[in-house]
């Protein structure tokens, strides 16, 4: 597979997808190993890689770290989870991620259930407080709708008397 002067050469597209899965892990074979194996110039193989790694070429295994979903990451937390530091690095770099990220990802995910428990105590002592007072003004507007029932009886009753003795209203 060695080639020589490969200016502008159009490169297959199978091939270039070959070179891509080397450079980048598991295999992480450097440029410049694949760059004396294939005759295909640093420069070249290098563009390709970070095309690879900033997604500029979909479908392929460099896919960025900040382009897994939520669940993705929870499912690498829970994988590591229990291994030790050097297994650890040894995932990463099969799985083309890295032990700081996996650590934020594991950090994140406690802190989140923290939080949702934190904040389920106090959104439970708020509902509390906000039936209490819900409680104390149902008791304020009965008390107040009796007194105004009574009010009324009272206004009908005087009309009334007035009515029966003849009496002129006083407004």
């Amino acid at each position: 597979m060695t080639r020589k002067n490969t200016t502008n050469r159009k490169y297959i597209e199978s091939e270039k997808e070959n070179l891509i899965k080397r450079m980048l892990p598991p295999e992480n074979c450097s440029i410049t190993v694949l760059s004396s194996e294939t005759g295909i110039s640093k420069s070249t193989l290098s563009t390709w890689k970070k095309k690879a790694m900033s997604g500029e070429i979909k479908n392929k295994p460099g896919r960025p770290r900040s382009g897994m979903s939520s669940h993705e990451k929870f499912l690498i937390v829970m994988e590591t989870y229990t291994l030790s530091e050097i297994e650890l690095s040894r995932y990463c770099r099969e799985h083309g991620c890295y032990v700081e990220d996996v650590k934020r990802w594991r950090s994140s995910c406690l802190n989140a259930n923290e939080v949702t428990h934190q904040s389920t105590a106090s959104i439970v002592e708020d509902l509390k407080e906000e039936k209490k007072k819900s409680k104390e003004l149902s008791k304020e507007i009965r008390i107040k709708d009796k007194a105004l029932a009574e009010t009324t009886a009272l206004l009908v009753m005087r009309k009334k008397l007035n009515a029966i003795f003849g009496e002129e209203e006083e407004d």
